[in-house]
């Protein structure tokens, strides 16, 4: 997926996978996974996907701050 935030772009085609966090079962309507990835300019951000009654009903892409991501990493 590849999305243009403030100009950026963040793919998770060219970016380098970090981490996965999957929450609920396969086939959960309120379960979701986040994907951690890093891009070649050392940006952070999260591919998000989920059911149809999860916090991500359509997957999309978020930005993350390099100060939040140890957050990220312990389930913070």
């Amino acid at each position: 997926m590849k999305k243009i935030i403030c100009k950026r772009e963040y793919d998770t085609e060219t970016a380098t996978f970090v981490a996965k966090r999957t929450y609920g079962y396969y086939g959960d309507p309120a379960g979701y996974e986040e994907v951690l990835f890093q891009t070649p300019e050392g940006l952070y951000f999260l591919y998000v996907n989920g059911g149809e009654a999860s916090q991500y009903p359509t997957e999309d892409i978020l930005r993350l701050a390099k100060t939040k991501v140890a957050d990220w990493k312990n389930g913070n």
